[in-house]
């Protein structure tokens, strides 16, 4: 009786990063197809770090983005940098053709205007409890619309308030940067210049 297999040999074979069979312009042009694929597989931002691994040592991962960017100049979809990493999307010019072929409404957002107040309130001072938002605001924040946002991804569970009975706190998340086009909180507007719209202190 022949011995089985062990895992490790049933394992894929290990991925050749370096190429370095190939002529270098062929190996540019794996090294873009490979990226490629890989925004393409996944449904959420890839971060550099995750590139890398599919790719030569001496690549650089910014530059093969910028150039597979390029190679997608009037695709219907392009390359964004969200949230810590890139991902595939669809271009806002088409937006009017997909919801007249497909029903998109659960991927909407369909936020009222104080859902997005409250969602602001949460991005600017989070980590913040419900109380917290009751004194930016002025008046209780409902566990529904709290929901709402849940729902949505927008927004998760923080770390518990070091106060009594421990209140639990809301940060955003992933979500709320692939939603509004940041890479990091820190390219959030200046709340001085989102008081002047409106959005932070809507009732």
């Amino acid at each position: 009786m022949r011995p089985s297999k062990s895992a490790k040999d049933r394992s894929e074979p290990e991925l050749d990063r370096e190429l370095a069979d190939l002529p270098p312009e062929l190996r540019w042009r794996e090294w873009m197809r490979r990226i490629e694929a890989v925004l393409f597989a996944s449904a959420t931002p890839v971060p550099r770090e995750d590139l890398a691994r599919v790719v030569g040592q001496g690549a650089s991962v910014e530059v093969l983005v910028e150039d597979l960017a390029a190679d997608l100049e009037g695709r219907a979809f392009e390359i964004v940098q969200v949230a810590g990493g890139w991902m595939f999307r669809t271009r806002t010019a088409y937006a009017p053709a997909i919801r007249a072929a497909a029903d998109v409404g659960d991927q909407a957002l369909d936020l009222r205007a104080f859902d997005v107040a409250v969602l602001a309130a949460i991005a600017y001072h989070q980590p913040v409890t419900r109380d917290g938002l009751k004194e930016i605001f002025g008046k209780e924040i409902s566990r529904d619309l709290i929901g709402r946002l849940h729902a949505r991804g927008l927004i998760g569970t923080g770390p518990r308030a070091p106060r009594r009975g421990a209140p639990y706190t809301f940060v955003t998340t992933e979500q709320f940067l692939v939603a509004f086009d940041l890479e990091s909180l820190q390219d959030l507007p200046d709340k001085e210049a989102l008081d002047d719209t409106g959005v932070a202190s809507s009732s």
